[in-house]
This record gives structure tokens, sequence and C-alpha cells, in this order.
């Protein structure tokens, strides 16, 4: 078994719920996809690293830090952070704040600078790309170049037309997990 297709099997597994939810966008789905189990589980950090680490190697995409919005972010960047080490390729991760601390630095973005750089910009998953639209904004607030972006699954509801100005990489989409 390869690493993406154990990395799907986890995601059923321990991510996909059936029953009737309210999404972050407003809108009702018939199941919710909690990536965190799969990206906060031992085995599913690694492979998630491995395989978004595997999709920046064979696309060919630049970048000198890796990140995203929180709260879904924040694990794929670290696994990927920790693994891109690991495998001698480092590739540093950053957290965008929701909002600008008011205390301390105050700044929005922690961990790798992005000014300056070109970063990639995960996300876990994707329906109207509002989260990730938000950390792309950020980034270029902060003078760094987004050269693509990364989610674990998308669930084909229109934020791929929404991140229509750059390179987008789904690893999943919501017909690979649902079978439609």
């Amino acid at each position: 078994m390869t690493d993406r297709q154990r990395l799907h099997q986890l995601l059923l597994d321990l991510s996909l719920q059936r029953g009737e939810f309210t999404l972050a966008s407003g809108r009702t789905s018939s199941y919710y996809l909690d990536c965190r189990r799969t990206t906060l589980h031992p085995e599913g950090a690694w492979l998630v690293a491995a395989v978004i680490l595997d999709c920046i190697a064979a696309n060919a995409l630049r970048a000198e830090a890796i990140g995203g919005l929180t709260l879904g972010a924040d694990p794929i960047a670290a696994a990927v952070a920790a693994v891109s080490h690991h495998q001698g390729r480092p590739l540093p991760a950053f957290i965008v704040r929701k909002a600008s601390k008011d205390h301390g630095t105050r700044r929005r973005i922690e961990g790798a600078t992005v000014a300056g750089k070109t970063v990639i910009v995960v996300d876990d998953v994707v329906t109207t790309a509002e989260s990730t639209l938000e950390a792309i904004g950020a980034v270029r607030e902060a003078g760094g170049v987004v050269s693509a972006a990364i989610c674990l699954v998308d669930r084909e509801e229109g934020g791929t037309e929404r991140l229509a100005d750059l390179p987008f990489y789904p690893i999943f989409r919501r017909r690979d997990l649902l079978g439609e």
C-alpha cells in the first residue's frame, strides 16, 4: 500500500463522519471531515507530510516555508517541517493567526519569516476556500510570495474556482472519499 493509499484509508477511518452538519461556510452537509483526527494522529501526521512533500517534489514547487491559517493548517505545517528535515530538505513552518496579537510582537504570522520568501499555503479542508484565501492574503500583506496552495481534501464546493489565480493541489477530492 502506498503512503497516499494508507492516508486515504486513515481519512475514511478517522476523519469522515456521517450525519447532519453545519459547516463554517454556513452550508449544511450530510458528512463532515474532521481532518485533525488524522493530521494529529501519529501515523496520519507522518503520512500527510510525506504525501505533501511528494506533491511538492512531483510538481517542482518552489517554497522556502509552508503554513496556513490556524487551526486546520497547524498540524499539517508542523508535520511537513519535521518530515522535511528528516528527508534532508528542510522546509520551515509558519502559522497565520486569525488576527494579530494585541501584545508582545503583535505578529499575525508566527514561526518562519515569510517576508521576501516564496511559500506554500496549506489547509486541511477547502470548501469555499475562505480560510486558504485569508492565509494567502496575510502572507502577501507580510511581503511573502505564495507559489501554490495545497489542501488535504477539496470538498468541491467552489473553493477550486476561488483559488484559480495560483496553482492549487488537493491531495484528495470529495469524490475520492465518498465515491461520488
